[in-house]
């Protein structure tokens, strides 16, 4: 048998050489060896080459995988800085056969299973060698060497991982270079984008992370179980075995199994008594997360929701413990079940203070701080704080979220800070003011009330955290002012408004032009200025307000029911001073709604709003640029500092490619660190980043990245990143009443040609005879028209291309959710989201850069008022009815390499089926 890549001794738990493989059978002539390893033994030392062969599928991991890889990276690397000695993650399986083409000096592996985690580690450390390249030369070289390259071969033998010949050049590109246009798309520069953003986000001063402890996680903390094979073997079989699973035990049923294994004489009574009561009270994911909830009240801080079953059986057999604690646990468990269904279910808590700083946290999906919430609630009940003080310091919890929140904190470290307070509260000082003093501990972050005044008058509230919390802030706001017939906010249909809108007209940036400085323009100002919280408030007419001048707003604003309303409408004019005076007044009775953290700690506020623009411009597609005004607008910064701060800080990622509004190089622009010979031509290099040119020399403006497209690179896929302020439901609309569908017809017709608005009802109507339904969104906001595909009324299990929106002032436009679709098969594969944009590029008219694939562009709808376009246009939506289809077969469902429970979400948001029963 050949000798296997370097590994451990079998573990008596994966090691597969026995009779027990396949179904109590092994594989008629199939020989195999299964042995515990390490990604840096199983690829480090001599040359050596791993091959997928060419029948493989090409490299598939999406977002939501990379994710979950992060998580554990990210773990693993905590521990190693902490010094703890934990077990290390297990990360999968790698089967692995000779290769045809082995040599007894150059050792070639088949990879027959395990290809996905193998390219995505290695692009991972690719990613971790480019980061350190500039300030590090001789450890990139290392990473290289060790991992990536075999450094005396050349063609595909240097590469250490030779891919499937789809994916080969495109790897090779990102392994060693060049990185061209063609290997600038697809799913393996994503993952490679990904890591290279991760890794600048590590460097937050709020939660660093030493890049090396992350590159050793991946190397000696995530270990692999390497399967070997004989060239003559059945790789075949052994793949299948490897991926023939069936219904999996959740760990709250493999612990309850384990539970009632130990209790022989008692078990009947505990489960009638406790358990049952329990199981009955909870759901499956509910109860698991109980269990989990229980090992950290107990001091386990590190414990994962997935590790439940052996952490809590570890504990159990380390202290040889016996039938009467095993009871003891399940009574305790069952104690702290009525504290957790109060956090499920506030409405169950008796005092009112408690309750209503319960439903405020449910309000704001603060799942995170739970630990922290049932260590409170088991004070209480052991009568070490009374209501008054529990409802005080869940106020200390809702400030040190929403401070954080409005000045853009990350969230990436939450987990990690309430995870740890059981076991940090400090005992010598009643709870309250202990877990005041933890959350104002150094490296917690809660914004002091400097920071918060300064962030509220210029940072973009409405692009930060989701749209539950920006709603939630005003709420609070509004409330504050104590108006003797308050709104009930539980029935009242309130959504976010800009009071400035977001597209403004003529009179509004006429306005402005009277304002904007000589370096200004009134777009620049008004970018800066409109999401900011001192534009914003609630109302239920946002489409009757929709871009109005102010005059014809404030008509309608004086008779809101909200006093923040009438307050706004009393002012004389709408701008900037008027935006930065409101802000002042909203910081003030911000800062006496959520109490600020204690005084002496020491801060690093202006760091974090860098690193924030370091993480955007890591983010960057190729193919893109932005401007120091966009950039500003999304820090709540200005212009001249965001270029000074570029000019002066070494190794920003991309910095040369924030370019002036007009896409020419700025006349003060240098570069923060020397740089290669011959590599100081900016033009060359935005050229080598896709970036094109204009015969005037500026930079292609439809490739401009605007301050709202910058926040959606950081906002991800995830559906809870959407701004909608809809709610996905289904809506039967009375007789009488304007549906959905008419009110989006009206706001078009206003807006838009007789010509495109009977483009957009006759494109309805072909994507109704293809299967498809029409959704619209259920906000007050200007409505919005969703093509689903999927059960009807049910976006949550649908799938959608385009979102139509009326034009509001500018015409209306259908927006293309390439973001969306990244996570959402089958378009998780690049290449048909480029497919989609290489179509829809076909229209006259519309020219999609490239770099917006992972974004949300917009066409505007007049281009349909084109024979042409409209056949064109037609074409594509049948097309992506069909490939979505084909999707939806078992025969397209993954067969290879993917993590286990890969289920997406895939719903519209605020997307409901109109149904009216008129003439019924």
């Amino acid at each position: 048998m050949p000798t296997a890549p370097d590994s451990k001794e079998p573990s008596r738990h994966e090691d597969w050489s026995g009779p027990d493989v396949i179904g109590g059978k092994r594989p008629r002539g199939t020989i195999m060896q299964a042995k515990e390893t390490l990604f840096a033994d199983l690829v480090q030392g001599r040359a050596q080459q791993f091959q997928v062969p060419l029948y493989q599928r090409t490299y598939s991991w999406t977002e939501k995988h990379l994710k979950q890889l992060w998580c554990d990276i990210l773990e693993q690397a905590q521990l190693l800085e902490s010094g703890e000695k934990a077990s290390t993650h297990f990360l999968g399986s790698v089967v692995l056969a000779p290769s045809p083409q082995n040599e007894v000096t150059f050792p070639r592996w088949l990879v027959v299973d395990g290809q996905q985690r193998l390219t995505t580690l290695a692009l991972a450390l690719a990613a971790i060698r480019d980061h350190v390249a500039d300030a590090e030369p001789d450890e990139a070289e290392r990473i290289d060497e060790e991992y990536l390259i075999n450094k005396r071969k050349s063609g595909n033998d240097h590469l250490r991982l030779l891919p499937t010949q789809a994916d080969r050049a495109q790897f090779a590109a990102h392994i060693r270079g060049p990185l061209t246009d063609q290997a600038a798309g697809g799913g393996l520069a994503t993952t490679y984008g990904f890591f290279r953003k991760k890794l600048v986000e590590a460097a937050d001063p709020a939660a660093p992370q030493d890049v090396f402890r992350i590159e050793q996680a991946i190397t000696s903390r995530l270990t692999l179980v390497a399967v070997t094979a004989e060239r003559a073997d059945n790789v075949h079989r052994i793949f299948e075995s490897l991926n023939n699973t069936g219904l999996k035990l959740s760990q709250a049923d493999l612990l309850r199994n384990y539970l009632f294994m130990r209790l022989e004489k008692r078990g009947e009574h505990v489960y009638e008594a406790y358990w049952l009561p329990l199981q009955d009270s909870l759901s499956n994911d509910e109860l698991e997360q109980l269990m989990w909830l229980q090992l950290v009240l107990d001091g386990d801080d590190r414990v994962r929701r997935q590790d439940l079953y052996a952490a809590q059986q570890k504990r159990f057999e380390d202290t040889k413990t016996d039938e009467a604690e095993i009871e003891a646990y399940i009574r305790e468990l069952h104690r702290r079940g009525a504290h957790f269904r109060r956090l499920l279910h506030p409405g169950e808590e008796p005092d009112p203070e408690v309750r209503a700083a319960l439903r405020r946290l449910e309000a704001w999906q603060a799942a995170v701080t739970y630990p922290a919430l049932m260590l409170l609630l088991d004070r209480r009940e052991r009568g070490e704080l009374d209501s008054s003080e529990t409802a005080r310091a869940m106020a200390y919890i809702e400030s040190f979220l929403v401070r954080r929140m409005i000045c853009r904190v990350p969230t990436n470290n939450l987990n990690r800070i309430f995870q740890a307070v059981p076991g940090q509260l400090p005992l010598d000082m009643p709870v309250a003011e202990g877990l005041h003093r933890l959350l104002s501990s150094e490296n917690r972050f809660w914004p002091d009330d400097v920071e918060l005044r300064g962030k509220i008058r210029t940072a973009p509230f409405y692009q930060y955290g989701r749209w539950q919390q920006r709603k939630l802030v005003l709420q609070r706001l509004e409330e504050s002012y104590e108006h003797p017939e308050p709104v009930d906010f539980a029935t009242a249909q309130l959504t976010v408004e800009h009071v400035m809108p977001q597209s403004p007209g003529d009179e509004w940036l006429c306005a402005l032009s009277n304002e904007a400085a000589d370096d200004e323009t009134p777009e620049d100002l008004h970018a800066r200025f409109q999401h900011t919280l001192g534009n914003l408030t609630l109302t239920a007419v946002n489409s009757e307000l929709s871009n109005h001048p102010f005059e014809r707003k404030q008509d309608l604003l004086r008779g809101s029911h909200l006093e923040m309303n009438r307050r706004i409408a009393s002012t004389e004019r709408w701008g900037v001073r008027e935006i930065l005076a409101r802000a002042n007044e909203l910081a003030d009775r911000a800062i006496a709604l959520w109490p600020a953290p204690l005084r002496g700690v020491g801060r690093a506020e202006r760091s974090r709003d860098w690193q924030l623009a370091h993480q955007v411009l890591a983010a960057l597609p190729h193919g893109t640029w932005t401007s120091y005004s966009d950039l500003a607008a999304f820090l709540g910064s200005g212009a001249q500092a965001v270029g000074n701060h570029l000019a002066n800080t070494p190794g920003v990622a991309h910095a040369y490619r924030v370019l002036t509004s007009e896409g020419r190089v700025s006349d003060g622009f240098r570069w923060a660190a020397p740089q290669d010979s011959g590599s100081d031509d900016v033009r060359a290099r935005l050229a080598a980043d896709g970036v094109r040119f204009t015969t005037t020399g500026a930079a292609d403006p439809a490739q401009r990245l605007s301050a709202d497209d910058l926040a959606a690179l950081l906002a991800g896929t995830d559906d809870d990143q959407t701004d909608s302020d809809d709610t996905a439901q289904v809506v039967t609309e009375s007789r009488g009443e304007e549906t959905r569908s008419d009110r989006f017809f009206r706001q078009l017709t206003a807006d838009d040609s007789a010509e495109t608005v009977a483009a957009v009802r006759a494109l309805f109507a072909h994507w109704e005879e293809l299967g498809g339904w029409i959704g619209h969104g259920a906000g007050r906001v200007t409505t919005s028209a969703y093509l689903m595909l999927g059960e009807a009324g049910s976006p949550g299990r649908g799938i959608w291309p385009l979102t139509f929106y009326p034009g509001t002032g500018r015409g209306g436009t259908a927006e293309v959710v390439f973001q969306y679709l990244a996570a959402r098969e089958p378009f998780t594969d690049r290449a048909l989201r480029s497919e989609l944009l290489s179509r829809l590029n076909a229209l006259d008219g519309v020219d999609i850069p490239e770099g917006k694939l992972e974004l949300r562009p917009n066409i505007r709808l007049s281009v349909l008022e084109k024979d042409r376009n409209r056949e064109l246009f037609a074409e594509t939506l049948t097309w992506f009815r069909d490939r979505w289809e084909a999707g939806q077969r078992p025969e397209a469902a993954p067969t290879d390499g993917r993590l286990q429970d890969a289920r997406l979400p895939c719903g519209a948001p605020g997307a409901v089926r109109s149904v009216s029963v008129r003439g019924q």
